[in-house]
């Protein structure tokens, strides 16, 4: 059955519902490089800013970008006013650690400048999906790359990305971010604030996307009506050289 949806407000479905779900991500990837008191940490597409205020508890100062104001203006909401969130890379690139913790393919050409400003010795942090066998979300995001009528190779090559980026590759991790949510409305919300569906919400009726999301989640909904889905994440740490 395909839920009843309140409309869609992808930023604030992203801050209250989904972007909890890699709390477990950013714990791993803050607790490797031993992120804290005095480490400069530049969150790169930051979202609502979860992961600095993570960063930030464990002392870090902390700054951020995404190009989605929406996104950012929810990120200087939670942030101290002193946190800057910008929506462009700011030129001089002081920090110890940058993260994209959402890698996209896409972000190559904006990783490379990075890697010329950066500087050395500085860790940049690519996390993605992790692999199929280890993801409940497989399909579900199968429907995303079907109905956007393109291959379904939509897990970044993180590995290809520092290569391809100059970057000295430091090591990788895989970590268990499950997604559960209160209901299968929830979940779809969910699902769509994620970035991975925005094809193909572009290229056919919305209704369409949310019907074939609620049909590949119904084996992961319990009797009570909450969603359960095991998911996998993977990061690589690489430096600039």
């Amino acid at each position: 059955m395909t839920p009843t949806l309140v409309p869609h407000h992808p930023a604030r479905d992203w801050a209250e519902i989904q972007e909890r779900m890699l709390v477990p991500l950013y714990e791993a990837v803050y607790e490797r490089l031993g992120v804290g008191a005095g480490t400069r940490v530049l969150g790169l597409g930051c979202g609502s800013g979860l992961a600095l205020l993570m960063a930030a508890a464990r002392g870090a100062r902390v700054a951020g970008v995404d190009r989605d104001h929406a996104r950012a203006e929810l990120a200087r909401e939670r942030l101290p006013e002193d946190v800057v969130v910008a929506e462009d890379v700011p030129e001089d690139l002081p920090y110890d650690v940058l993260t994209f913790f959402h890698a996209t393919d896409g972000i190559l050409p904006e990783l490379t400048a990075l890697t010329r400003s950066a500087q050395r010795g500085a860790a940049v942090v690519l996390g993605g999906w992790g692999p199929p066998e280890r993801c409940a979300t497989e399909p579900a995001l199968r429907v995303a790359a079907r109905l956007a009528d393109r291959p379904p190779g939509f897990r970044a090559d993180l590995d290809g990305l520092v290569a391809a980026a100059g970057l000295l590759p430091d090591g990788s991790g895989r970590v268990a971010c499950p997604f559960g949510y209160a209901s299968e409305g929830s979940a779809v919300r969910g699902l769509l604030s994620t970035g991975a569906f925005d094809e193909a919400v572009r290229a056919t009726d919305p209704t369409q996307v949310e019907k074939e999301i609620a049909e590949a989640l119904a084996p992961y909904v319990r009797a009570d009506g909450t969603v359960w889905m095991p998911t996998v994440f993977r990061y690589v740490v690489a430096r600039v050289r």
